[in-house]
């Protein structure tokens, strides 16, 4: 069997996981705003909201799961911009 090569540039390997992220943060996105929709507000305005309010267990799941969102769809953002801002590659 012969032995066949494969040739990856780092900038190839930039743009497959810049793709891989925003491939994540589409559906996070859309979640994120069902919620906003739901509730006609932001997580920080439902945050308040629910400080103010009587206990829903619908409602803490929902913020639960609504921050979840938020927090993973920031990491993202963040990761994202480090690779468009990336001096130096490393492949690991």
């Amino acid at each position: 069997m012969k032995m066949s090569e494969v040739i990856v540039s780092k900038r190839d390997l930039l743009i497959y996981e810049k793709l891989r992220i925003i491939s994540e943060l589409a559906p996070i996105r859309e979640r994120i705003r069902a919620f906003e929709r739901k509730y006609g507000m932001t997580l920080r305005e439902f945050e308040e909201k629910l400080k103010d309010s009587e206990e829903s267990f619908v409602a803490w799941d929902d913020y639960i799961e609504w921050k979840a969102y938020v927090r993973k769809f920031e990491e993202l953002k963040k990761r994202l911009k480090e690779i468009e801002h990336a001096q130096r590659v490393r492949v690991a």
